[in-house]
This record gives structure tokens, C-alpha cells and sequence, in this order.
């Protein structure tokens, strides 16, 4: 009996096969070519099925219409040249580009087929750039020169500004869909890929900290851009569920004690190099440096002398520069600083306790128009040119710094357009600016950036 059942289903086999055997050989190798072809092609096919992608992001800060963030409006535009994590100048919408006249012409030779996201074509005509004290030139399509008055070495990273059609149109892989004011400032950004039109980013602006960290609480937003801490009334954001948090220093601010060298008692340079000494090595705040540029930067000078804490040194100084000042005691300091940097001041003052210096905390909401020492950041340019910071004519020059051999290496620097003199000149910049100590470089502050799984 089980040998007649065995046959009879292998003869329902054999029928099978013999009537559908080639349609499904047909329909098998139709399905896997179907299935390879899905792979091949699925960015492609992705885009046309409407299934919604949107991340909502939170970031800080109060900005007009025409003030767009820059790691926003890098998303939507592209300009001439793009600047490297190690501020370095490589092309992006140009080619390729000349420098004649010892500085004072750029020739700039466009990418060919590059299109703005509404299907215009990137000509000479469309590059908008308008700056003061420079004439253009538009010889052919894919050429535009700049003629500036005088020699300036950083243009190369002005250009860097994406270029824009009306509204915002750019070259970028986003396009702008919607602005939502709130009065004058934006309250939100939507941008819509343009590979991808299910695919969307919205940023939110919060005008405080605490608000924004709020607002991911309560799940309006998906991720928060970037905050300085994670801290949450008595609880941590960290603690939260299914989130992965990312800890990273923010490289284009930096920590500051800013020396006013007019002062009587700071001018003397033993002074504000003591006090530099008796700083800490570390702040857990951020990453230390000594010199006001970031450690990622190809410019970066790494060979200066170590300005780490050492009191002895700082004592030594210190006591030098009280014999020379014939007074008595130490006087009490006074110290202004912005109150987001209150606990930084704190250690500041534990530090020169040790070396005898007692100071007087200040808090203030911005930089002052008088003070004798000042704890606060700047924004680190992207071109390693901070004549505006350091030159003694500058009204940026809050420490009221004034050095002729700096002042001299700072004019060369934004007149030379050669790579490697620029890097000797800023090597040389950095040496002397740390030994004459107008400021106190102390550190890079880390940032978090928190994103929903």
C-alpha cells in the first residue's frame, strides 16, 4: 500500500512538471530578475512612493529671515569653493580658479551640467556675489573674475558663500519648501530633498536652552541640533529612552579670557602670563588649547612652548611683575564673564587662588565696554586671517593689543595667497601672540547632539 501511494505521488510529480514546468522555470528566473532589478534601482523607485520620512530637528537662537543659519543654508546652496574640516580651500561650483596680480584678480572656471534645483543652468551670469570695492567680470559662461581694490588672500573662503536664484533657489541637495516667521525672526525651516520629495527636515528655533530641551521632552521635536549640556531641572536627558547621543567640541567657538592690556596692572605682560600659568591643563568642559586655533586646523601651530598649568612659573611671574609695580600686596582682580561661562569663572578663581590672586566675579550679558579681565568666546573664522581680532587698529581688538611685529604678520597673512607662506606666517603669528598673552586661550566647548532611534 505504501509503495502504491509512494508512485502515485511521484507520477502527480512528473505530470506537474510536465504540463508547468516551463512556466515556473519562466516565472522563477521573471521573479529574480525582478528582484535584482528592485535592488539595482531602489533609490531611484524610492522617490515616487509616497511613504513620509520627516525629521524634525530643534536648534537655539533668534535669526531674521535672511539670516539662515549656515549648517542650513549649506544644505540648500553651494558656493564657488567649500572649506575642509582642516580649513583648507578645495573647489565645489568652480572647476578650477586663477590668482593674478600678486592677489588682486581670482579667475574662476564653473563646473559644467550643474543645474539650481528649478532646472536653471549655472552660468557666469547667475553667480550673485556682490562685494564691496570688487568688479566682476563675466568673459563667457562658465567664466567670472573678481578684481578687488587690494590684495586679500581670504577670498578664496568668501566665496564659499552658496550661491542663490531668487528665494533661496540653490545647487544644494535640499531645496527651502517653507519659511514660518514668528514677527521678524523665523520660527521654522522645512526643507524637502530633492532626490526624495517624501524625504523632509524640519528645524524649529527655540529662543533658550532650557525651551528647546523642553520641547524634546514632550516629543514636539526629533533631534536637537546641538546644546552644552544634558541636564534637565533634577533629571538628564541621557537617561531618556531610545536615543542615541553624540558628544562632539564645538571647533568654530572658543573659550576666552580676554587680558585688556591697557589696563595699568594687566599692560605688564609677566602679569597676564602668570595668570596664564596658573590655569588649569584640562577643563572638562572642552578641548584645551593654547592658541586661537582649532587642533583640526592645517594651520594649527603644535610646536609652541607648553603653557600648561605650572604655579611655580606663575608665582615667579607674578612676584616679578609686583617688584616691578612696587606694591605691597596682590591686588583683587576683576573678572567679567558671561554667565553661561559662570562655572568656568569659578575654576578660574580656584586656580589663581593658589598662586595668590583673588578675584572678583562679574557676571555680564555681553562683552563689556570697560573691564580689566573678560571670560567669554569668539567665533574662529574659517580662514585662519584674524586681523580683525588681534590688529591694533581693529575695533573688534577688544583687548586693546598693540604689536607691531603681529600687526606686520597679520598684513602679509591676507595679502599672500600662497599656501605654504601663509602657513609660515601664522605658524610665527601663533608663536608670538601666545608669548605676549593680550588673552588666554582655555578651550573648544564640547557639545551634545541628541537624536530619537
Amino acid at each position: 500500500m505504501a509503495v502504491f501511494r509512494t508512485r502515485f505521488l511521484l507520477w502527480l510529480v512528473k505530470a506537474y512538471v510536465k504540463k508547468w514546468g516551463r512556466q515556473f522555470v519562466l516565472f522563477f528566473v521573471v521573479g529574480l530578475f525582478i528582484f535584482f532589478l528592485l535592488i539595482r534601482f531602489y533609490p531611484y523607485i524610492i522617490t515616487y512612493i509616497p511613504v513620509q520620512n520627516k525629521t524634525v530637528i530643534g536648534a537655539r537662537g533668534a535669526y531674521a529671515a535672511d539670516e539662515i543659519p549656515d549648517y542650513i543654508i549649506s544644505r540648500v546652496g553651494n558656493g564657488l569653493t567649500k572649506i575642509t574640516k582642516s580649513g583648507e580651500v578645495v573647489s565645489d561650483l568652480a572647476s578650477s580658479w586663477e590668482i593674478k596680480d600678486n592677489g588682486r584678480t581670482y579667475i574662476f572656471r564653473l563646473k559644467k551640467n550643474i543645474k539650481f534645483n528649478d532646472g536653471t543652468r549655472l552660468t557666469s551670469k547667475n553667480v550673485t556675489y556682490s562685494f564691496k570695492d570688487v568688479s566682476i567680470a563675466r568673459p563667457d559662461e562658465s567664466t567670472i573674475i573678481f578684481k578687488l581694490k587690494d590684495e586679500y588672500a581670504p577670498f578664496l573662503v568668501t566665496v564659499s558663500k552658496p550661491i542663490f536664484l531668487n528665494g533661496y533657489i540653490g545647487t544644494g541637495n535640499y531645496k527651502i519648501n517653507n519659511i514660518e516667521l514668528n514677527g521678524n525672526f523665523i520660527k521654522s525651516v522645512q526643507l524637502v530633498s530633492k532626490e526624495n520629495r517624501f524625504k523632509s527636515e524640519e528645524y524649529i528655533f527655540y529662543p533658550t536652552t532650557e525651551s528647546l530641551k523642553i520641547a524634546f521632552a514632550l516629543g514636539e521635536i526629533t533631534e536637537i541640533e546641538s546644546i552644552p549640556d544634558l541636564n534637565l531641572h533634577k533629571t538628564s536627558l541621557e537617561s531618556f529612552p531610545n536615543l542615541v547621543v553624540e558628544k562632539k567640541p564645538n571647533l568654530t567657538k572658543l573659550v576666552t579670557l580676554f587680558f585688556n592690556t591697557e589696563d595699568p596692572l594687566i599692560s605688564d605682560k609677566k602679569w597676564r602670563s602668570g595668570l596664564t600659568y596658573a590655569l588649569p591643563s584640562n577643563f572638562k568642559e572642552g578641548i584645551r588649547v593654547y592658541t586661537p586655533y582649532s587642533p583640526s586646523s592645517f594651520f594649527f601651530n603644535d610646536t609652541l612652548i607648553d603653557k600648561s598649568q605650572d604655579l611655580n612659573h606663575a608665582k615667579v611671574l607674578i612676584d616679578s611683575a609686583m617688584e616691578t609695580a612696587s606694591n605691597e600686596a596682590k591686588p583683587t582682580l576683576s573678572l567679567k564673564v558671561l554667565k553661561k561661562y559662570k562655572q568656568t569663572a569659578s575654576i578660574v578663581k580656584n586656580s589663581w587662588s593658589k598662586v595668590g590672586v583673588s578675584i572678583r566675579i562679574t557676571e555680564v550679558d555681553s562683552i563689556p565696554d570697560t573691564f580689566q579681565i573678560y571670560l567669554g568666546d569668539f567665533n574662529v573664522p574659517k580662514d585662519p586671517d584674524q586681523y580683525s581680532l588681534w590688529h591694533s587698529n581693529q575695533s573688534n581688538n577688544i583687548t586693546r593689543f598693540k604689536n607691531l611685529r603681529i600687526d606686520k604678520l597679520l598684513e602679509d597673512g591676507r595679502r599672500n595667497t600662497d599656501p605654504s607662506e601663509r602657513l609660515r606666517i601664522y605658524t610665527d603669528f601663533q608663536k608670538y601672540l601666545v608669548a605676549e598673552s593680550p588673552a588666554a586661550f582655555l578651550y573648544f566647548p564640547i557639545e551634545y547632539s541628541l537624536k530619537r532611534k
